[in-house]
Order: C-alpha cells, then structure tokens, then sequence
C-alpha cells in the first residue's frame, strides 16, 4: 500500500468520534452485538479494510436506538420544515425516468441557487443551509435535485448511466422545465451550489454553458481534482469499513453522523475517474464568477493554488468541519453563499450612460461637452 493510500485511509478514519455517552434512558435495550458483515466473505473482511490495524467501526450501530433524548436527537425531520414544495419532472431523454427535487421559488428578484449533492447522498443534503440562508437572504430560492439513483428521483434505468454530461444535463432540464411549470418569462439569476461529484456536475453545467447568460456563477464544496482522483485509489478498501444495511433510519443517522461519511454505489464505479478529471482546469476557465470552499487547505492542488494567487476564484476554509461542511456548518456557508451572490448581482450594477444617450438628454454636444 502506497503512502498517500495510508494517508488517506487515516484521515477518513480519524474522524470516527470516541464510543457515544451512556443513553439516558436504558429501557429499550436489546441484547444484540451483531454488526451486519459488509464483506461479501466474513472471513476478507480484516483484510480487505485499508489497514487493519487503524480501522475503527463505531460500536452498537445497528442497534434500535434507545431512549427519548437519542431518538429526538436522531429521528428524521419533515422535509416542508426546510422547502415549500417538492417537484417532479418526466425526463425526455430516458423512459420512466422520473426527476424529483425540493423547491421554494424565489421573489421577483431573487436568485435561485440551484444545488447538486454528492454520491450517496439526496437533495435534503442542502436542508439546513437553506434554511439558514433564507433568514440571511430572504429574497432567495432553492432548487434541490435528487441525482439520478439517489433520493426520489425513482425509475433510474440499470446500469446507471452517470456520466458528467448526462448529470449536467439533467440539472439544465429540471431549471428549465420548473420555469415552465411556474410560467416563468425567463429564467432568473442562477447560482449553482454542489457538494463533491455535485461540485463536479455544477462545474461541467457551467464549462458548458447550459444555463446561458442566467448563471451568475457556481459554487464547489470540498471537491478538487487532485485529492479527489488520489482519494478514489482507495475507494474500495474505504466502502468495505462500512455497515451494508442499518436496522433503523435513526441508527442509519446516527452512523452518518458519528463516522463523517457517505456510502456510494457500486453501480457508480465506471464513473469514478471521469468525474473528477480536468476538474481544476474547467472550474477555473468557465463563466462566472467561483467559489471553492474546502475543509482544509492540503486539498488544494497546484493548478487551483495558482489560481488562487491570481485571484481567479474566491477560497474559503472550513478546518473545523467535516467533508459534508455545509452540514456541518450550515449558517458560516449560507454566509458566504449570500456575499458571494451580492458580489456577482448584476442587477446592482450602474452603467455610465453612453454618449448618444447623453446627447439625447442634452447633457452634452455633439462637438462636445455642454457649455
């Protein structure tokens, strides 16, 4: 095993938080200390992990979650406590395909931030910040994709198709047809928000032009080419520590929450590399205007850190927060998503009049300034 594979493999691990407190109410507790095997041979599994010795899976993560204070902590909330409405769209371009998104309109004029999540995950990954951001920025809508194969986007044909133009395209298709939907006369300013693969979807919607002159600019989150092409050596290893199922979606929570992860598909894996490759050099060299948070700064690679000296993009470090920083930190991201906005609005923009406008008015001559 390389060095940057053991190194990788630590970083993930490291994350893993100390055994939970002890419940306050002990009266739902089972007997079981099963853990179910996510190994296809029990036997591989100390083996097949990135490195036997540092591997930690949290304890008791199966298990009914016990207690009142654990069970409100880690239920499920509402989905229309953080959206108005949720969408669905028949796709055209593949049969019994059904896109499904979470929506709140914006005003008159107001953005729509536009967010793609990242692999494994669904559009509620953007709940809290929104709702965060609505308080910051009222004015502003949301338009939260389920990817194809996540969420409640249903009907996904096998084997997945999940290349990056196909997932870019369907980002344009859902803006276009909710502006159909709600008769919109033209689409309105377009700020694109994505988190991982989502950063890289957003970043080829943007290369591509999709969105035409409404993209004010686009948002990554925790993604950049070269770490993320390095992280993928160790993929497999990495998707062997984790449980195949959970008995609850509390206890599923709850191992999200405590180990910091996401579970991608394996269906996923053609896609893996061309996800991520040229990655830097499109988001650097697409319209609009950049954001790139990251939760630490050795994720940058060299093309980005020139970029960054250039000032081609505006960088922002999160290093107490995890790679899901914008649910870590819901309200410190909806904070710069909202100065990021009002520093590329163009509706704020005052232009100098043009000099046959001036003459019109009789300001000027048409020799030359008004005497």
């Amino acid at each position: 095993m390389s060095y940057l594979q053991r190194s990788f493999a630590k970083s993930i691990l490291s994350n893993l938080p100390p055994d939970p407190i002890p419940r306050l109410d002990e009266r739902d507790e089972t007997t079981e200390d099963s853990i179910v095997s996510t190994s296809p041979d029990d036997s591989s599994s100390s083996a097949s992990s990135v490195d036997s010795t540092d591997t930690v899976i949290p304890s008791n993560l199966l298990e009914r979650p016990r207690g009142t204070a654990t069970r409100s902590r880690l239920g499920p909330l509402p989905w229309n406590d953080f959206f108005a409405q949720e969408l669905t769209f028949n796709s055209p371009s593949t049969a019994g395909l059904t896109h499904h998104a979470y929506f709140t309109p914006p005003s008159s004029t107001g953005p729509l931030i536009v967010t793609h999540h990242g692999a494994g995950s669904s559009g509620l990954s953007f709940a809290a910040f929104f709702k965060s951001l609505s308080t910051i920025l009222p004015q502003a809508g949301i338009l939260s994709l389920d990817c194809r194969g996540h969420g409640l986007t249903t009907g996904s044909p096998l084997p997945l198709e999940l290349s990056l133009p196909t997932l870019a395209a369907d980002i344009a298709f859902v803006v276009n047809a909710t502006a159909e939907k709600f008769s919109w006369p033209r689409l309105p300013p377009i700020l694109l928000l994505g988190h991982s693969l989502g950063g890289a979807v957003v970043t080829e919607v943007a290369h591509t032009q999709l969105l035409g002159p409404s993209l004010l600019g686009y948002g990554v989150l925790d993604v950049v080419e070269g770490s993320a092409m390095d992280a993928l050596q160790s993929m497999e290893s990495y998707l062997s520590t984790r449980p195949a199922s959970f008995s609850s979606i509390p206890s599923a929570i709850e191992w999200h929450t405590r180990s910091r992860t996401i579970r991608n598909t394996t269906s996923a894996r053609p896609f893996w590399s061309s996800w991520f490759t040229g990655l830097s050099s499109k988001f650097l060299s697409s319209p609009g205007g950049k954001l790139l948070i990251l939760a630490g700064t050795d994720r940058l690679d060299k093309e980005l850190m020139i970029g960054q000296m250039q000032g081609k993009y505006q960088l922002q470090i999160f290093p107490e927060a995890g790679h899901f920083l914008h649910e870590d930190q819901p309200l410190k991201t909806a904070q710069i998503v909202a100065d990021f906005f009002k520093r590329n609005d163009r509706s704020t923009l005052v232009l100098p009049k043009k000099v046959d406008q001036l003459i019109a008015e009789g300001k000027v001559k048409a020799s030359g300034y008004k005497s």
